[in-house]
């Protein structure tokens, strides 16, 4: 009776979670079964909430969650799905040690999903995202599409084939779908306005992508990506005080934000929107260069017995 109960409990929260914001996510019912299934499912929701804060810490969480997930449910698709929707951040928030190990890591715990249930949508739109920063964008746009006719009504499905269709070149083929996406989804996270905005940039048009970008660091205040983009198209709508004050907020969050950085991971096959992009942020003050790291201290010993001094300390 118990598990039954927790079956149906599955059901309700994913069609509530269907309703509400479109998450599509009917596919995943099948692998999450009595109290150790409802466990899981409710571990992966609470990931997928920190995932969408866009925070280093955040992103930590999210993993910690979805690796407890695989440990109890090993058999089910969506765990490896959400863990590699982790590694794959790390690669977007510049805090994995091996970029290119990252986005490899995040396609093979995909993949591993796929491997158990080809027809989870999210599973191959999130391969297409992967496809896209890895600058394969006919792959990119393949997965995309094979989600979407997997869930045609899906907000996340339209949202990342207008991703992988700005990233491409294609603004004014993403436009469209991410604002079907936005009126399917009324409770969209931060992501679906970003990526909104920079369709909206890359077409040209600065000031709807100011108001998208804007949006999206409401949604994740400490999300810097967002604070960023509206440092750049402040910037170009001769709006410097507002685009410097965007800039400081990116320094707040990411001391280590970098342009050389930024262009190193816009994955735009057309470089000539990125550079514009770089030189509005430049222009507001954020930096080529990262600072260089602070030096470690030890504290020197005193002549006398040896001990710790307390008010000098020796650079290294």
């Amino acid at each position: 009776m118990f598990a039954l109960q927790d079956d149906i409990t599955i059901k309700v929260l994913t069609i509530v979670k269907v309703k509400l914001e479109n998450l599509g996510g009917s596919g995943w019912i099948k692998h999450h079964k009595g109290t150790r299934g409802l466990e899981c499912y409710l571990k992966l929701q609470e990931a997928m909430g920190y995932l969408s804060r866009g925070t280093i810490p955040d992103t930590n969480q999210a993993r910690q969650l979805a690796e407890a997930a695989i440990a109890m449910c090993p058999e089910a698709p969506g765990p490896y799905r959400i863990l590699g929707n982790v590694t794959q951040q790390d690669y977007t928030l510049g805090s994995s040690k091996s970029p290119r190990e990252s986005l490899e890591k995040a396609e093979e715990l995909v993949k591993k999903a796929l491997a158990i249930d080809d027809t989870l949508s999210d599973a191959h739109g999130n391969l297409g995202m992967i496809y896209m920063q890895k600058r394969d964008y006919d792959k990119a746009i393949a997965s995309a599409e094979r989600a979407l006719s997997l869930e045609p009504g899906s907000s996340w499905c339209l949202y990342r084939l207008g991703v992988a269709l700005s990233f491409a070149a294609r603004p004014e083929e993403a436009i469209p779908l991410f604002e079907k996406a936005l009126r399917l989804n009324p409770l969209a996270p931060a992501t679906f306005y970003y990526d909104f905005g920079g369709a909206l940039r890359t077409a040209n048009r600065i000031e709807e992508a100011a108001a998208s970008y804007k949006k999206a660091s409401e949604k994740a205040p400490n999300w810097f990506w967002p604070h960023a983009a509206l440092a750049a198209v402040y910037s170009m709508l001769g709006r410097n005080e507002e685009a410097r004050a965007e800039a400081v907020e990116v320094l707040r969050i990411n001391p280590r934000f970098s342009l050389e950085w930024v262009d190193r991971v816009a994955a735009y096959k057309d470089r000539a929107p990125v550079k514009t992009f770089i030189d509005a942020m430049r222009k507001a003050g954020l930096p080529d260069k990262p600072p260089p790291p602070s030096p470690k201290r030890r504290a020197v010993p005193r002549p006398n017995g040896g001990r710790l001094a307390q008010s000098r300390a020796e650079v290294i």
